[in-house]
């Protein structure tokens, strides 16, 4: 890291100096250096001491700008080109926009004001040559000459950006590379006219901020060879749900002006915060983006970056190790407790990052407050839910949960924007500030390009516009005028829709909830939806399915996996190594994806309980993975076969349920996610259940250890009448209404034949239900139901409150209103 502790020169004066040096600044100087500029020294100041390395600079200050212009007497003459000011309309804003700009240009500095700009960069160059000694030698000498003209980024920093209500993001312009005192001057001089860019104009119009109350500050700042690592954005929030508890970071190769600006398709990795700060490593999620190009210095040409094509075999690989997604996470949490505690007010962060590819070193190059989930109404549940699907025309990252849907709009380059007429989906490679003045106009917004920390995504999470970033093809694929329906309500992926599809918007008030002695859980299959459900009010998970995950995001057989060698289908070994390409062993992929998987859905629930059942395919379901042929048997009932207990301690398949144990420990040891408890399914007989708690035991997973419990299934005819029994071995129970009316009636729940037959509320399935409920607190045991009866039918749920069920665990969109039921019938 290098240090920056040489003497600054104080100002005796402030507010009518030229130059504030990082050091000299906090947030509480926007007025003096802008939001972006007071940031940094805040960090620099109060957080370096914490780890969080940023890298110094100082800053041109509001009044330099206003000397300037009043200096040369422009405000008058820029007053006059506003007269007639219409951002709507696109051909007077772009006409006013460059007026303003070349006045500006075309008036020089004064010369007290270059000689300050001038001094104050000497003084940088100074402090980071005497720090070259630092560097490796291979380093060494090439440091000591380069910082004869260092290399800095020249960054506009507005007087009214980075504020908590509006972002002003990109609305200025920034220049990296910058060398010798030339370049630092006229860079300067680029961002004192970028305060009035055609978006800069229209956004302060729309946000009704006067053009003449805001001044500009210049951050010039050492820049980090991210050029020679990655760099890239991360949050201290889900972007797209609001979830607090997940830091989003997203990388790329290179400089990250791609990221921002939406040119590649960045990794994403998320960090679950809670159990970070306790010392834990919980990477939730790790998502390879294509990162087709980077941007570096471009040292023989006459511009000063340019973008190079990354290496295939470079694409593959995550740009970021895990101690460094790691670390990015702590600083995550350690710039959002800061400016927590600073606002007193909970303060989501926006925050750059580069790595220098020359030391190692992670640097934190800007933060600012979070503007658009932090601003949402925290009392409104909006739920968007298609009525009727088409063929999808393009798929990317869905940007919102929202569903918008018009005529497309193909358009290729921002100097044809004047195309576009209001509520049409935009569709293009990728947005940049320059396209904000249609983009508020827009339905939706469908990209090629981008990852969800692009200016695209960003935008329209502040519009409240859907949009699909990433798509690759979708101007090729979605044509002008045609009719379309984009939706980002069905989880990460975010699909194209051929037509306008119906749909409807469920807005549910969660004021004044009633609480429930019965314990209201969820049912969650897919980690994709666990952060958008969690804004769901409940008392936690009582049913997470590991076959959503294992069929969704691993695809593979266990087996097949750990006997690769042994594949006899050439197809699918070609197969299995694509998904595996990024692990020499191939068991560990499923641990990895299985763990993750878990581990989002604990995590959005987190401290809650989230129950985990182990998995339950059966041996048809489990053949229909990749490689599972070669694996399984032939079963004429699959149904009533070998599947749950009987699979996990037979030598035909505990080798694979030793990869379940594995992420599951994972989860709980090396995450920090001690609130999930894992389940046994269809456990016929006590003994089973005893053979299954050993076998868990040796990977580690030993109930009591570690606050471990572990449940089992009551869906079949024994566990209820066995209940004492089972009762000694597991530490409560869930119903599965599905199985026990399947077997209690005798009736194979997939044939069509006899489906008529088939209710939870027959009878014989309720005095079942009653008599494990019964044993259960007589043994005192958790009970609790997880089938989808209570979710069909509010009887069947009243009779189970009736009973004195601990829990009931529903569909999403049957949480709420059985709730209330809930309530009422406690009530009564």
């Amino acid at each position: 890291m290098v240090t920056v502790n040489s003497e600054i020169t104080s100002t005796t004066n402030r507010e009518t100096t030229f130059i504030l040096w990082f050091e000299e600044v906090g947030t509480h100087d926007v007025g003096l250096v802008g939001g972006k500029n007071s940031s940094l020294g805040e960090m620099i100041q109060q957080l370096q001491s914490k780890g969080v390395n940023v890298p110094t600079g100082f800053a041109t200050t509001a009044y330099a700008y206003r000397y300037f212009i009043k200096s040369a007497g422009l405000e008058s003459r820029l007053r006059d080109l506003f007269a007639d000011l219409d951002v709507n309309d696109v051909t007077n804003l772009q006409e006013r926009g460059q007026l303003a700009r070349s006045l500006i240009l075309n008036t020089p500095f004064p010369l007290d004001l270059q000689k300050a700009i001038t001094e104050a960069y000497k003084k940088l160059c100074d402090r980071y040559r005497n720090d070259c000694s630092q560097l490796n030698a291979k380093y060494r000498e090439e440091c000591e000459i380069e910082t004869q003209n260092l290399d800095v980024a020249v960054r506009s920093s507005a007087t009214a950006e980075d504020l908590p209500e509006a972002s002003f993001a990109g609305q200025q312009e920034s220049y990296l590379n910058i060398h010798s005192v030339k370049g630092v001057l006229e860079a300067c001089h680029k961002c004192f006219a970028s305060l009035f860019t055609d978006r800069a104009i229209s956004y302060r119009q729309n946000k009704h901020f006067d053009h003449f109350e805001v001044a500009l500050s210049v951050g010039v700042q050492k820049m980090v060879r991210s050029d020679l690592a990655s760099a890239g954005v991360m949050f201290s929030i889900d972007t797209e749900t609001g979830f607090k508890n997940a830091a989003l970071i997203t990388a790329a190769y290179g400089l990250g002006e791609n990221v921002v600006q939406g040119s590649v398709n960045p990794d994403e990795y998320y960090v679950f915060k809670p159990t970070l700060k306790q010392g834990f490593r919980p990477i939730l999620e790790k998502r390879i983006g294509t990162k087709a190009i980077k941007m570096v210095y471009d040292t023989g040409g006459t511009k000063l970056t340019k973008n190079v094509e990354v290496l295939p075999q470079d694409q593959e690989q995550f740009c970021l190790t895990d101690e460094e997604i790691l670390k990015l996470g702590k600083w995550a949490c350690i710039i959002e407790d800061h400016y927590s505690q600073v606002r007193g007010i909970y303060t989501p962060m926006d925050i750059e990052w580069a790595k220098d590819g020359r030391t190692g070193e992670l640097y934190i190059v800007q933060a600012r407050p979070e503007t658009v989930q932090s601003q949402k109404a925290a009392n409104i549940l909006k739920n968007y839910q298609l009525k009727d699907h088409s063929n999808v025309i393009a798929i990317g990252r869905s940007v919102g949960a929202a569903i918008g849907q018009g005529k497309a709009r193909v358009i290729l380059e921002a100097s044809k924007i004047e195309q576009f007429k209001p509520g049409e989906v935009l569709v293009t490679n990728r947005t940049d500030p320059d396209w904000e003045p249609i983009m508020k106009k827009a339905s939706a917004i469908v990209t090629n390009q981008g990852g969800r920390t692009c200016h695209a995504a960003i935008i329209a999470r502040e519009m409240g516009i859907p949009a699909i970033v990433g798509c690759g093809d979708a101007t090729d694929k979605i044509k002008t005028r045609q009719e379309i329906t984009v939706s980002c309500s069905e989880g990460d992926e975010g699909k194209v829709y051929e037509g306008l599809l119906p749909f409807e918007i469920q807005e549910t008030p969660l004021d004044n909830l009633p609480t429930t002695r019965t314990q209201i859980l969820m049912n969650v299959g897919n980690p994709e939806q666990a952060f958008s459900l969690a804004g769901i009010p409940c008392d936690g998970v009582g049913l997470a399915r590991l076959e959503f995950i294992i069929a969704n995001h691993i695809k593979a057989h266990p087996l097949a996996l750990m006997k690769f060698d042994e594949l006899e289908d050439e197809d699918v070994k070609e197969q299995v190594t694509e998904l595996t390409k990024r692990y020499d062993n191939k068991p560990q992929f499923f641990v990895d994806k299985l763990a993750r998987g878990i581990a989002t859905i604990a995590a959005a629930f987190y401290p809650k309980p989230v129950i985990v059942r182990m998995s339950d395919f059966k041996s048809n379901e489990y053949a229909n993975l990749l490689g599972g042929q070669q694996f399984e048997p032939k079963e004429d009932n699959p149904m009533i076969g070998w599947r749950g207990a009987s699979r996990y301690y037979d030598p035909m398949y505990r080798e694979a349920f030793a990869l379940e144990c594995q992420a599951m420990k994972t989860v709980r040891d090396d995450m920090g996610l001690v609130n999930v408890i894992p389940m046994i399914p269809f456990c016929r007989t006590p003994e089973e259940g005893k053979k299954v708690i050993e076998e868990m035991a040796k990977h580690d997973l030993k109930q009591g250890v570690n606050g471990l419990q572990v449940y089992v299934m009551c869906e079949l005819p024994s566990n209820v009448i066995l209940a004492d029994q089972f009762a000694e071995i597991f530490d409560g129970f869930s119903i599965g209404s599905n199985d026990l009316t399947q077997l209690t009636l005798g009736l194979d729940r997939d044939s069509a034949l006899v489906s008529q037959l088939f209710d939870e509320r027959n009878e014989a399935v309720k005095r079942m239900v009653k008599s494990a409920i019964q044993t259960a607190k007589e043994k005192g045991r958790k009970i609790g139901i997880c089938g989808q009866g209570p979710s069909d039918y509010p009887e069947f749920a009243q009779f189970l409150v009736e009973l004195g069920i601990d829990s009931m665990s529903l569909n999403p969109d049957s949480v709420l209103k059985t709730l209330l039921m809930v309530a009422e019938v406690e009530k009564g």
